[in-house]
């Protein structure tokens, strides 16, 4: 009776949040049986949340070597801006825009590593003074204006389709796989697990610490700026108050698909779960009517039961 129950929790720890978004899938496919499950509705979803998704996988790394990164939002603002300045009809080719993104997104990014890693100043001072400066870079260059009038090529990266596809969701797809690949397949990754666990045993393991700290904020850097990329060519502008507050939907994200708080724990899969369940829960209550102001209550509430749960499991471990 007691390995049953044992099994039991112990199956709900291993599969609990895959087990969870059935269950709210399930719920608002009872709930809206006519709009919710539809093939439009789904894609729609993976469309909504391929930004979120693409940073998620960023700050999965991050997260799991014991750090964190808030500054993500507004180095998608910076970095989109500045790339839209470049994507106006007939000015330059796509490319442009694009390369631009990616690197001012590493570079800034790899400012942060290297203030982490080498000023040893915490992750959460230096990701906040850069949300700070971001934001206020953003708004010296575009002067409080929005750029727009963007060309048709740069649009297609946010609004094109391949077959029934959107072109969001083939980018996040891509960014999944490389991801997964990253942490679950190369010496890079086992760095990254290793630092979370202990940093000083993996200075002492010969592993060059800093080397991997400035490689997963550069690898975050990067990847805002192809947030930033995605969600202005879908609006078809950039704005300097783009990506508020997505630090805090990546962040969750990964929190709740059972990344530790500590370090050391955390898989993409686990993060891409965490995203579908913040989707689905946001085009689920917006079809069954709830408030915004009473979803951002939920999400909250979502957000400390999962750091609930991991200090939980840890505190069981421990006795």
């Amino acid at each position: 009776m007691i390995k049953g129950k044992q099994r039991i929790l112990s199956l709900m720890q291993q599969y609990g949040i895959f087990i969870a978004f059935v269950a709210l899938v399930a719920v608002f496919g009872i709930a809206r049986f006519d709009t919710f499950l539809t093939l439009s509705n789904m894609i729609n979803v993976m469309r909504q949340v391929s930004i979120n998704g693409i940073m998620a996988i960023g700050m999965t790394l991050v997260i799991i070597t014991a750090g964190i990164d808030l500054s993500v939002g507004s180095m998608l603002a910076f970095t989109a801006i500045v790339a839209c300045s470049f994507a106006h009809p007939g000015d330059y080719p796509v490319i442009v825009s694009i390369v631009i993104a990616l690197a001012i997104g590493a570079a800034l990014g790899f400012f942060n590593g290297i203030v982490i890693a080498k000023g040893k100043v915490p992750p959460f001072i230096v990701t906040l003074g850069m949300l700070t400066i971001a934001r206020g870079l953003t708004q010296i260059f575009s002067g409080g204006r929005p750029v727009n009038n963007l060309s048709e090529s740069f649009n297609f990266i946010g609004g094109g389709m391949i077959g029934f596809l959107p072109i969001p969701v083939l980018i996040f797809v891509i960014v999944i796989a490389i991801g997964w690949f990253i942490l679950n397949k190369t010496r890079f990754g086992r760095y990254i697990y290793a630092i979370g666990g202990n940093m000083q045993t993996a200075k002492v393991s010969g592993i060059n610490v800093n080397k991997v700290l400035i490689g997963v904020y550069s690898i975050m850097g990067l990847l805002c700026g192809l947030a930033g990329l995605v969600l202005s060519a879908r609006v078809e502008t950039a704005t300097a108050i783009a990506g508020t507050g997505y630090e805090l939907d990546a962040i969750a994200a990964v929190y709740i698909g059972g990344a530790s708080t500590s370090g050391g724990k955390g898989t993409i899969m686990g993060t891409v779960i965490g995203v579908l369940i913040m989707g689905v829960l946001s085009n689920g209550l917006d079809l069954t009517g709830v408030s915004s102001y009473y979803q951002q209550v939920i999400k909250g509430l979502i957000i400390i039961g999962a750091v609930l749960l991991d200090l939980n499991s840890k505190s069981k471990k421990a006795n």
